[in-house]
C-alpha cells in the first residue's frame, strides 16, 4: 500500500518515520518545509500539495490539529480529495468531532473514497516505540486494509465500530483525562494550603496509589499548571467542548466528570 502522510508534528513525525521504517512507499506533504528535514535521509518522497500527495497514495493519513485543519487539507482544488483515486482511503488521526468525520465521508463517498477515523493516544514517545494506541471507527473491510500500516507504529489497534466510534472513544478519554487534571490540581492546591509544598506532594503521590497520568503531568511542572496550559490547554478545551456537544445531542447527562473537567480548564485558563 502506498501511504501519504500529512501532519509531521511531535506525534505525526514519529508515526511517519515508523511507516517509512516499515518499508512502505511513503509520500509526505507539510505546510512548514522544516518538518520535512528529518526525512531527508529516508526513502520518503515529498509532494508539492495535498492533491499531489493523494495522487501518489492509496491511503492518506492525517495528523493535523483540529476539525478546520482536516477540512482545509481535504477540500479544494489542491486538497487530498482532489487527488485521491476511487478506492482510496483517508484515515483521520486527528481528534475531531464524529460529525466532522461523517460529513467528510459523505463528500468522499461521491468519488469512491472511504474515510475512517483513527485518533491516537500516547504521544511521540509511544509512536517511536510502536506502542501508540489507535482507536478506529469505520467499515470492517477498510479498517483491515489499513491495519498493516497502523501496526508499524501502534499496538493496540482497537476497532470500536462504525465511523465516528474512534473519535467518540478518544473524546471521552480526553474528557476523563481533563477531569483527572482538575482533581489532581485541586488536591495539590489543598496540600499547599495545609502546609505541604506542591512539588513535594506531587513527588509522594506519583509513587502512591492515587497516582495518575494527569497528576504525573502536573508534577512534572512542579505541581503547577502554568506550563501545561500553554501545551495542552487549547486542545483539552476543544475536546471537552466536543464531549459536551455530543452529550447534549444525545440528551445524556453531563455528570460529575464535566464538573472536574471544567475546574481543570479554569485552572489552565481555557474555560469551556
Amino acid at each position: 500500500m502506498r501511504v501519504g502522510f500529512i501532519g509531521l508534528g511531535s506525534q505525526g513525525g514519529p508515526m511517519a518515520r515508523r511507516i517509512v521504517g516499515g518499508g512502505l512507499d511513503v509520500t509526505l506533504w507539510a505546510r512548514r518545509p522544516a518538518t520535512l528535514t528529518p526525512f531527508a535521509d529516508t526513502s520518503a518522497k515529498t509532494a508539492q500539495s495535498p492533491a499531489e500527495l493523494a495522487a501518489a497514495s492509496d491511503l492518506v493519513c492525517l495528523c493535523v490539529v483540529g476539525d478546520d485543519d482536516v477540512r482545509e487539507v481535504l477540500a479544494g482544488d489542491n486538497g487530498v480529495l482532489a487527488g485521491l483515486a476511487p478506492g482510496g482511503i483517508v484515515a483521520i488521526h486527528s481528534t475531531v468531532h464524529p460529525d466532522t468525520c461523517r460529513e467528510l465521508a459523505e463528500s468522499a463517498a461521491k468519488q469512491g473514497v472511504s474515510i475512517i477515523d483513527a485518533p491516537v493516544s500516547g504521544g511521540g514517545p509511544a509512536a517511536e516505540e510502536g506502542q501508540l494506541l489507535v482507536m478506529v471507527g469505520g467499515d470492517d473491510e477498510v479498517v483491515e486494509r489499513c491495519r498493516p500500516v497502523f501496526a508499524t507504529y501502534a499496538d493496540p489497534i482497537v476497532h470500536l465500530g462504525p465511523l465516528g466510534s474512534g473519535q467518540l472513544a478518544k473524546i471521552l478519554n480526553n474528557l476523563l483525562f481533563t477531569a483527572n487534571l482538575g482533581s489532581a490540581a485541586s488536591a495539590l492546591e489543598l496540600g499547599e494550603a495545609l502546609g505541604i509544598p506542591r512539588e513535594k506532594l506531587g513527588e509522594v503521590v506519583t509513587r502512591g496509589s492515587a497516582n495518575s497520568k494527569a497528576l504525573s503531568s502536573i508534577a512534572a511542572f512542579g505541581g503547577r499548571t502554568d506550563q501545561l496550559a500553554s501545551i495542552a490547554g487549547a486542545l483539552l478545551q476543544k475536546d471537552v467542548r466536543h464531549a459536551a456537544s455530543i452529550a447534549d445531542a444525545a440528551s445524556a447527562p453531563q455528570g460529575a466528570v464535566f464538573d472536574a473537567a471544567d475546574a481543570a480548564l479554569i485552572a489552565l485558563q481555557h474555560p469551556r
